[in-house]
């Protein structure tokens, strides 16, 4: 089936594609099942993973990864074989909606390109549905212990990755007496009792993120200091042809080599600092 048809199906069912997002370690995961049971949403896709209801349908999950970069490429369906393997299963499925779970839109985006899904036609925030509160919990969760959340029940995770699970939980619907449970993993790359993250992996995840992001700008330098309270902080130097137009802003630019290296590094940054040498 090529891509124009099996994108032109997708569309002629009707499917209605929603993204929840926010910065890693927020909370996304946990509250996805709320998210979908409000909207009435049949499946979702998070770090690799097709799931409906307490099962996974195909895919890979980017938790059971040992590095940043394999589940960097595990999450935006990098792999074709991991890739064909989830668009298979969406054609079979019957389903009208689907969420899509990413740390930015522009993640969101590459996801549903890669899987050749309609566009994003409504944007969740994790602000719009988590307290402050809950969200600073989840994220000294994350940073402080390493747990990443995975909204399924933790025997189907034991039954695929059983070496990352960690513990399960239950949550309540206000108003509902049914309870969803998820599995709390730790993934290796996210362990808080591991040694201080190397100049050379940050400058890995920098490059990774910057290459993503636009091919032309190379970095030239990264390094990063762990601060007191076990935040980081970033500083980039990069090169950037002289004739070569930025399409966005500095700020947006830094919020996304911190979505990048917070999610997929396991840390949380204080702030990073860009500078820009000119060449050619």
């Amino acid at each position: 089936m090529n891509r124009l048809f099996q994108f032109a199906f997708s569309k002629i069912k009707g499917v209605k594609v929603y993204a929840l997002v926010g910065r890693s370690g927020t909370g996304k995961s946990y509250h996805s099942k709320l998210v979908a049971a409000k909207y009435h949403i049949d499946l979702i896709i998070d770090d690799g993973l097709l799931i409906k209801g307490d099962k996974i349908l195909a895919g890979r999950s980017a938790k059971n990864d040992p590095n940043f970069i394999s589940a960097v490429r595990t999450a935006v369906f990098d792999d074709e074989e991991h890739r064909d393997e989830v668009m298979s299963a969406l054609l079979k499925e019957k389903y009208k909606k689907i969420l899509i779970i990413g740390t930015s839109e522009k993640m969101v985006n590459k996801i549903t390109k890669r899987l050749e899904l309609p566009e994003v036609e409504k944007v969740l925030h994790i602000e719009d549905i988590a307290s402050e509160e809950e969200i600073e919990t989840a994220m000294r969760i994350r940073f402080t212990e390493g747990k990443h959340v995975i909204p399924i029940p933790s025997i189907e995770i034991t039954r695929n990755y059983p070496k990352i699970v960690y513990d399960s939980m239950k949550i309540f619907r206000k108003g509902h007496k049914d309870a969803y449970e998820k599995t709390i993993v730790r993934p290796e790359f996210s362990r808080p009792d591991k040694e201080e993250i190397s100049e050379q992996a940050i400058t890995q995840m920098v490059k990774h993120a910057i290459g993503d992001y636009d091919p032309v700008i190379k970095v030239k330098k990264a390094k990063g200091v762990k601060n007191s309270d076990n935040t980081y902080s970033i500083s980039v130097t990069l090169q950037l042809p002289v004739k070569h137009y930025m399409t966005t802003t500095m700020s947006d630019l830094q919020e996304y080599i911190t979505e990048c290296v917070e999610k997929f590094g396991g840390i949380m940054l204080k702030n990073v600092t860009i500078e820009i040498e000119e060449w050619g």
